[in-house]
C-alpha cells in the first residue's frame, strides 16, 4: 500500500505538491504553501487522522512514527 497525498492537495504537480519522504521514523509530507491549510484540515482533523493511521501502523511494526507537514 502506498499512500497518495496528491488526493489531499489542489496543486499536485507544483513544487512539493504532496510528496512523502521517509527518514528513519519520521514521515515528511511536502505540500505547496497554498495547500497547507487543506492538508491540516479544520482544527487539525485531517492531520490528526493521518497521525492516527501512522500510530496504528507503528504499533503493528512496534515502532513509533512522527508526521511532519512541510511547505
Amino acid at each position: 500500500m502506498k499512500p497518495s497525498p496528491k488526493r489531499l492537495v489542489d496543486n499536485p504537480r507544483s513544487r512539493g505538491g504532496g510528496q512523502w519522504r521517509v527518514t528513519s521514523d519520521v514521515l515528511e509530507l511536502r505540500v505547496h504553501p497554498s495547500d497547507l491549510g487543506k492538508v491540516i484540515g479544520k482544527q487539525g482533523r485531517t492531520a490528526r487522522s493521518i497521525r492516527t493511521i501512522l500510530n496504528a501502523a507503528g504499533m503493528k511494526l512496534k515502532k513509533r512514527f512522527t508526521l511532519e507537514i512541510l511547505e
